[in-house]
């Protein structure tokens, strides 16, 4: 049986660090690190998901530069007195009505300025949809990606991205640990004996636990409550909690239910 190769999350091999850092430390460090029985480690990614994974970060770049792009605009047109509807499709619609219209008090430098920003809000538009469709044809031709979207709430975007991310999950004992890899489990700060649990940790990856909450939340909003199985269970955690803690409760679940779809070969979502 061939051990896939390890590596030491560098966190957790700092506190073995003695002395000023230089190479020879740090070699000491991590040899003294890998002996300790509590360790914990993580795979090395193979180059598949190395490259899977940017894609996702060349592509969350660009929505990032969207976003600032779409709030420059809008906030040079509301010093002229032209507000401008808060979102990517109402600004799709605004703007070129904006641009069209020439008896607003938008000066020739001005509008020219905003014709050629607009003209790069389209340029990164394009560029954001040819990486989603690159992302979905790459989820066509993998048998762990579909079986991932029987899940409710993961579409070929969130497939992706688990699967660039977490590779085939064997190095996580179960769902609990994945979860809490994601950040999506409550932090705990407790001490003599008392038991405080706050809001989920936030550790691991952001972009992935984003997706999930974005697909918990679109879940949640559009599920068949009387049909789903999940509808009582997501009606029950309504009637004592905030729906935003419902939504990470559902990411909590849906991440489980990748591990599982992970680990074992020809699972899915039943």
């Amino acid at each position: 049986m061939t051990v896939p190769p390890i590596s030491h999350p560098t966190q957790f091999v700092k506190p073995y660090v003695k002395s000023n850092k230089n190479d020879m430390v740090d070699a000491a460090a991590i040899a003294e690190a890998v002996t300790r029985p509590t360790m914990r480690f993580v795979q090395v990614r193979q180059p598949e998901q190395s490259a899977r994974q940017a894609l996702h970060r060349v592509r969350d770049r660009y929505m990032s530069q969207r976003i600032g792009l779409i709030n420059q605009i809008r906030g040079f047109l509301l010093e002229f007195g032209i507000p401008v509807r808060q979102g990517v499709g109402v600004f799709r619609l605004d703007v070129p009505r904006v641009l069209g219209d020439e008896e607003n008090e938008l000066p020739p430098s001005m509008h020219t300025l905003l014709a050629d920003l607009w003209n790069d809000f389209k340029l990164l538009e394009i560029r954001i949809e040819e990486l989603s469709k690159q992302i979905q044809r790459s989820v066509q031709y993998s048998d762990t990606a579909r079986r991932l979207m029987t899940v409710p709430g993961i579409g070929p975007l969130a497939a992706s991205a688990l699967e660039a991310s977490a590779g085939n999950g064997h190095q996580f004992a179960n769902g609990r640990f994945f979860a809490a890899w994601l950040g999506l489990t409550p932090r705990e700060y407790s001490t003599g004996g008392k038991t405080t649990l706050l809001g989920i940790s936030k550790r691991g990856n952001t972009y992935l636990r984003r997706i999930l909450i974005h697909g918990a939340r679109s879940c949640v909003q559009t599920c068949d409550r009387q049909r789903h199985p999940l509808g009582a269970w997501i009606t029950r955690l309504e009637q004592r909690m905030h729906r935003n803690k419902v939504i990470v409760a559902l990411a909590n679940k849906i991440a489980r239910v990748a591990w599982k779809i992970l680990t074992k070969p020809d699972e899915i979502y039943r």
